[in-house]
């Protein structure tokens, strides 16, 4: 498996409070992978470890499949936080800025760069005058100056307007789909981020609690009749030769789950029991990404 990022118990302590608590993460090249925790739950300081802005008190991260993090950190792109731009600068003048700190002698780096995130025709326009998505956009700019092969974004569309949060979406998608680039993404606007991401990881109190991928959120979420019976084999001869229902599956020993019918389940748990199957719980199961993430996060996505 080529993983870009991959961290083994990364832990960061100020004080006595474990900010990040044995993070093990794993992030897939081509992946978008959407962070997800509640604010302070400690997204970016984990972000601020791997960019190499903050040290960890343990652990190990790799990139690249590497360990030699002084290196393989160029290959990295970052908006952590808020973008470092200059107000009374035009966004041309800012990235002139940083083709120069970077040493690339190609003056058309900056108009190409400009074009490519949507900020061409905004040569007169001091950023301090610029929306907060196109000074995001300025900001992700700035992040992919030297090529990156991955990009860590913390927030990028927090407190943006509808037309931006579409607009840095849109960016996103065309970044990892045209260029390749596999892009670690916080956010708690859950229903932005099921749109892009392609893996997840939750974060709560400071420790990864789950990662899994958007095939398996969506099948998590499917709506179906969960039973928990005491002999499951059983119970699915009785679905498909008495109630001629095929659409179910056994996710494990004892647990049937059936994605048709849903409005008989009185009629389903009946023909069970009268064929010698003991129900143990049987519930209407299944709820929206929103509903989900808030579930695994402990209440609500933001505080």
């Amino acid at each position: 498996m080529d993983y870009v990022l991959k961290t083994e118990n990364i832990t960061k302590v100020y004080g006595t409070h474990k900010v990040v608590d044995h993070v093990c993460m794993h992030v897939k090249k081509g992946a978008i992978y959407g962070f997800i925790g509640k604010n302070g739950a400690g997204k970016t300081t984990f972000m601020r470890m791997v960019a190499g802005l903050a040290a960890p008190a343990e652990g190990t991260i790799e990139l690249f499949g590497s360990k030699e993090l002084e290196k393989q950190r160029l290959r990295i792109g970052t908006l952590i936080e808020n973008p470092g731009v200059y107000g009374n600068m035009t966004a041309k003048e800012n990235l002139e800025v940083v083709r120069r700190n970077f040493g690339i002698a190609e003056k058309q780096a900056v108009d190409d760069m400009l074009e490519f995130v949507g900020l061409a025709g905004t040569e007169k326009k001091k950023v301090k005058n610029f929306s907060m998505g196109m000074k995001q956009r300025l900001g992700i700019a700035i992040s992919l100056f030297r090529n990156p092969d991955f990009l860590i974004l913390d927030e990028p569309i927090n407190g943006l307007d509808p037309e931006g949060i579409k607009e840095i979406r849109e960016l996103l998608l065309k970044l990892n789909q045209e260029k390749g680039i596999t892009i670690l993404i916080s956010s708690h606007i859950l229903g932005e981020l099921s749109k892009i991401a392609s893996h997840y990881g939750i974060i709560r109190d400071g420790a990864l609690i789950e990662e899994f991928d958007a095939e398996e959120l969506n099948d998590r979420c499917r709506r179906c009749q969960k039973i928990i019976v005491d002999n499951e084999g059983l119970a699915a001869n009785i679905l498909e030769e008495k109630l001629h229902i095929s659409n179910f599956d056994i996710p494990k020993q004892g647990v049937l789950r059936i994605f048709e019918q849903l409005e008989k389940l009185e009629q389903i748990n009946r023909e069970l029991i009268v064929n010698g199957v003991n129900i143990l719980e049987s519930y209407l199961a299944g709820q929206d990404l929103e509903g989900y993430f808030m579930e695994l996060l402990g209440g609500e996505a933001n505080d």
